[in-house]
C-alpha cells in the first residue's frame, strides 16, 4: 500500500456526504424562505458553495455512478436503475486506496453488482466485494427502499429496531416509514395521504439519525489514519413520513408554491406530457396533496441538518476539520408538484440541478461559485485534494481543487450535460417507443438550457429571461439558430467523450512516430 497521503496541514481525509432526492432550493442558504438549515449554512460559510452544480442524471443509479466513476452515463453504461455498473469500471475506492485512503460506504448507493463479470473474471475475497460495491468496503450499506415481502432478512437497521423494542417482520415498514390510525392500525408511509401523521418510531431510532451514528463511529475507530467514508442519506427520499417532532415542524403555510404554469400543461411537449400522466405526477398536481407531502419533506430536511449539526460537532471535537475536505451533495431532486410533475427524471432545475457545498483546510471560505460543475468532477477533486495524480485520461470529470482555492481558470467548461434513459418508465410505452428509443440529452450553458429527444423535437429554455423554465422556445422558428447551435454543441460533446480509457495521453505521446525505433517499417519502397 502507498504512504499515506496529504501534506501536513492538508487534506488526509474525505467524507463524502450525499442526499437523496434533495433539492437545491432547500437550503437555508439557497434562498428558501422558511426553512432552517444551520448545519448546511454553516458549511457553506466555511467553504464553497456552488449555485450551478448539475447531476449527470436526475434518476438514483445512474446519477451516483457517474458519481462514484467520474464518467458520464455514455462512458459507463449503468443507465438505469437496476442495470449493472460493468466490472472493468473503476470507482473511488479503485483510486484512493492506491493512496493509501481507506474507503467506505455508510448508507445507500443503489450499486447493482456485474455478478456476471464478477464471476467471469473469478473475483473473490475482497475483491469481489469491492466490485459488487461501487468500489467502497461497506461499512454499512442500506438503500433505504426494503419493502415487506423483499427487504433482507439480515437488514442491520431492522436488527437495530428490533434491539429497541420494535418487533415485526419488517419494523423498517411498520415503524419506520409508517404512522399509527385511531384504532393502532399501520398506516403505510407508501401512501402519501398520510405524510403529515409522525412515524412510529422514535426520532434517536429513525433513519437518518442512526446512520449518521454508524458514521461517527467510523470515524472515531479510524483514528489518525485517512479515510473516505461516502455517507449517503436514505432521506428526504419518499416514502415521505417523518417522526415527532419533524413531521409537523412546517405547515402548507411554510411551503413554496410550485414552479408551473397553466400554459405548460396545455400545451406539453410529448415526452413531458406523458411523464404528467404518471400517478406521481397526477397526485402532485393537486394542491392537497403538496399541502401534505411538501411540509414532511421540509421535515425530513430539517431532520437532515440537525444530524449534519451533530456530526460536525464530532468533527470538531476530533480535530478533523483541520484534515478532511467535507462535500455535501444529492444525486438528484424531486419535482414535489412543479411543472406539474412528480419524483424526477426529466431536465428542469427541480430535478437535475444538485446543491453542493465543499470545504476543507487551505479553501476558500464563505464563496459562491457560480461556474458549471458536475457530479463528475468530485472523483477528479478527491484524488488532487489527497495529493494523488488524477488520470485525466480515464476520467470525464475534471477537479474543482482551482475553484476552491479561488482561482478562475481561463479553460473551465461553459457547459453541463446531464442524460436520461427511460426505459422501464409507463412514459415510454405511452408514446409508443421500444426499449432503445427512449433517450434524451441535456446541455446546459450560461444562457440556455437545451434538451435533445430521440425521435421527438427538442426543448429550449431561455434561462436570463424565464429561469423557472416555464416557457418552451423548442418549436418557436425565431430560435431555430439557437437549437441548431447547441444541437451541434451536444454533437461535439459526444465527439470529445474519453473513449481510450486504458492508455494515458503521456504515454500515446510518447509512442508517436516509434515505429522504426522499434524495429518496425512499413511504407518503404
Amino acid at each position: 500500500m502507498a504512504e499515506a497521503v496529504g501534506k501536513p496541514g492538508g487534506v488526509r481525509n474525505v467524507l463524502f456526504i450525499m442526499a437523496d432526492q434533495f433539492r437545491w432550493d432547500y437550503l437555508g442558504c439557497a434562498g428558501h424562505p422558511t426553512l432552517s438549515t444551520p448545519a448546511l449554512d454553516g458549511l457553506a460559510r466555511r467553504g464553497v458553495r456552488f449555485t450551478n452544480a448539475y447531476a449527470q442524471s436526475a434518476i438514483c443509479g445512474p446519477s451516483r455512478m457517474s458519481f462514484y466513476s467520474g464518467l458520464y452515463l455514455a462512458n459507463h453504461g449503468a443507465t438505469l436503475n437496476g442495470v449493472p455498473l460493468p466490472v472493468g469500471v473503476k470507482t473511488l475506492g479503485d483510486y484512493l486506496r492506491p493512496l493509501g485512503v481507506r474507503t467506505a460506504l455508510a448508507g445507500k448507493t443503489h450499486m447493482a453488482a456485474d455478478r456476471a463479470g464478477i464471476d467471469r473474471l473469478g473475483l473473490t475475497g475482497m475483491e469481489g466485494v469491492f466490485a459488487a460495491q461501487a468500489g467502497f468496503e461497506p461499512y454499512q450499506r442500506d438503500d433505504g427502499l426494503n419493502p415487506t415481502g423483499f427487504v433482507d432478512p439480515d437488514l442491520a437497521y431492522n436488527s437495530f429496531l428490533r434491539q429497541q423494542g420494535y418487533d415485526g417482520e419488517n419494523p423498517w415498514h411498520d415503524f419506520a416509514n409508517a404512522a399509527e390510525g385511531p384504532d393502532g392500525e399501520i398506516l403505510s408511509g407508501w401512501v402519501m395521504r398520510h405524510a403529515n401523521l409522525p412515524a412510529r418510531v422514535k426520532q434517536e431510532h429513525s433513519e437518518t439519525p442512526w446512520m449518521t451514528d454508524q458514521a461517527i463511529r467510523f470515524i472515531r475507530d479510524q483514528g489518525d489514519e485517512p479515510w473516505c467514508l461516502h455517507l449517503s442519506y436514505i432521506k428526504p427520499h419518499w416514502p415521505y413520513i417523518a417522526p415527532a417532532p419533524y413531521h409537523d415542524m412546517y405547515s402548507p403555510a411554510d411551503i413554496n408554491p410550485p414552479i408551473r404554469s397553466e400554459a405548460e400543461r396545455r400545451n406539453p411537449h410529448p415526452v413531458v406530457a406523458a411523464f404528467m400522466r404518471h400517478d406521481e405526477s397526477v397526485n402532485f398536481a393537486e394542491q392537497v396533496v403538496r399541502d401534505r407531502v411538501v411540509p414532511t419533506y421540509m421535515g425530513l430536511v430539517q431532520q437532515l441538518d440537525d444530524a449534519l449539526g451533530r456530526l460536525f460537532t464530532e468533527l470538531e471535537k476530533l480535530g478533523r476539520w483541520d484534515d478532511t475536505l467535507v462535500v455535501f451533495t444529492a444525486d438528484h431532486g424531486d419535482y414535489l408538484g412543479d411543472h406539474w410533475l412528480g419524483e424526477k427524471e426529466l431536465f428542469h432545475d427541480s430535478s437535475s440541478k444538485i446543491p453542493m457545498i465543499v470545504a476543507g483546510p487551505g479553501l476558500q471560505k464563505g464563496l459562491e461559485s457560480d461556474h458549471l460543475v458536475e457530479a463528475i468532477d468530485l472523483v477528479p477533486t478527491f484524488i488532487d485534494a489527497l495529493g494523488g495524480e488524477v488520470p485525466a485520461h480515464e476520467l470525464d470529470g475534471r477537479s474543482l481543487m482551482p475553484l476552491l482555492r479561488g482561482e478562475d481558470p481561463a479553460e473551465w467548461r461553459d457547459i453541463a450535460v446531464a442524460e436520461l434513459d427511460y426505459a422501464v418508465r409507463e412514459a415510454r410505452r405511452d408514446l409508443g417507443l421500444d426499449t432503445n428509443q427512449a433517450r434524451a440529452w441535456m446541455i446546459r450553458t450560461d444562457r440556455w438550457k437545451y434538451i435533445e429527444y430521440l425521435g421527438f423535437p427538442p426543448q429550449l429554455f431561455d434561462l436570463y429571461e424565464d429561469p423557472d423554465e416555464l416557457v418552451d422556445l423548442g418549436e418557436d422558428g425565431h430560435y431555430n439558430p439557437v437549437c441548431a447551435e447547441l444541437r451541434e454543441r451536444l454533437f461535439d460533446w459526444f465527439q470529445r467523450r474519453k473513449m481510450r480509457r486504458t492508455m494515458s495521453d503521456a504515454t500515446v505521446e510518447a509512442r508517436t512516430s516509434t515505429w522504426k525505433s522499434r524495429g518496425i517499417t512499413f511504407g518503404e519502397w
